[in-house]
């Protein structure tokens, strides 16, 4: 998920809303009060729309080592053909020994259509529906609908974790070019890409982006995703990334022990911070683009500049030099950032 701007078209407004698709259930709204104490908080309900059995099965077939498993969402306008799940099966397929990955990639849908279309092209389909609720259609950025889909999210990965399997999030606008978990941090808990990021993976001044997490199952991450759900009632009507940027400074943190780290955008990058070097990229994040049409748009521009840094490595030609991206074009009118990320002068201390 990147930074947006609200003051776009209706259809503007819908390709956000799908950039990071979820559900809602009110029945979890677990409401900050006198006696509630998130640190204990480690197991809920699963919402009446998941059905367990059947996602327990889909998570054992696509786990790898570690019992981890690849998760996107996706709803019916992201799965047309020549659309955002296209090109991201595409990525996996062309990227530097990422086709492996696809057998591990849970494909999350919201819709009918959009599972329809999933079950044609993959093998681990999940649809995901809410009673009483429709999410294919458009939904206005900030809007409710909105933040009951982004919050949503959250609640369904927690899911996922308390059924024991660590994952790795990633938005369907976000291209595969090398295996990232070499790139990961041993020993951190909750590792999430960055808008910008400032060179220390440690620190809490980082800008972090949703669209890309790899968490790890275990007591400090169910604690924390809780505790992050929770605190859409203390923060109301901020989304998800929002809140995170506010919790990521509170005590319970500490008190909980989990381990964040921030990915470098030199291996996980994006439209707001690229990453300069072809040779050691990962991802690449469509981020700091509004529209649909502007991020399959790019995203194909950039799929053809990866063709052709690995053409060149055919030729031995690519380590001559860093290779470089057109992108963005469209996306770089689509976005207007209201501020610049602000240089950490303590990078050192935090943890």
């Amino acid at each position: 998920m990147g930074i947006m701007d609200s003051g776009h078209n209706n259809k503007t407004a819908a390709s956000v809303t799908l950039a990071c698709l979820v559900l809602y259930d009110s029945s979890l709204i677990l409401p900050f009060s006198g006696n509630y104490n998130p640190f204990f908080a480690t197991n809920h309900l699963a919402s009446s729309d998941v059905n367990i059995t059947e996602l327990k099965s889909i998570l054992k077939n696509a786990t790898m080592g570690g019992n981890t498993v690849i998760i996107t969402t996706l709803n019916d306008a992201w799965a047309e053909p020549d659309s955002m799940f296209d090109l991201l099966l595409e990525s996996f397929r062309i990227g530097n020994q990422t086709e492996r990955f696809l057998k591990h990639l849970v494909v999350v849908t919201l819709d009918q259509k959009a599972y329809a279309r999933c079950i044609q092209l993959h093998p681990h389909c999940y649809n995901l529906s809410t009673n009483g609720m429709d999410f294919s259609g458009e939904a206005y950025f900030m809007a409710a609908d909105y933040l009951k889909m982004m919050w949503r999210r959250i609640d369904f990965l927690r899911t996922v974790l308390d059924l024991g399997y660590s994952f790795v999030f990633t938005d369907a606008d976000i291209m595969w070019f090398r295996d990232p978990f070499p790139k990961f941090h041993k020993n951190a808990d909750f590792q999430i890409a960055c808008d910008y990021f400032n060179g220390n993976p440690s620190s809490l001044r980082n800008l972090p982006n949703g669209g890309f997490n790899y968490v790890k199952s275990n007591k400090k991450t169910i604690k924390f995703y809780n505790f992050w759900y929770n605190s859409r009632v203390t923060y109301p009507g901020l989304h998800d990334q929002d809140v995170f940027n506010k919790i990521k400074f509170n005590p319970f943190i500490k008190k909980v022990g989990l381990s964040i780290r921030f990915l470098d955008t030199a291996y996980f990058g994006g439209f707001c911070q690229p990453s300069k070097d072809l040779n050691k990229v990962c991802t690449m994040h469509a981020n700091c683009c509004v529209g649909l049409e502007n991020k399959v748009h790019d995203l194909e521009i950039m799929l053809g500049d990866w063709r052709k840094y690995t053409k060149s490595v055919a030729n031995q030609m690519a380590y001559r030099s860093k290779g470089s991206w057109t992108v963005p074009q469209l996306c770089r009118g689509s976005f207007s950032r209201k501020h610049t990320p602000k240089k950490d002068h303590n990078q050192g201390s935090e943890s």
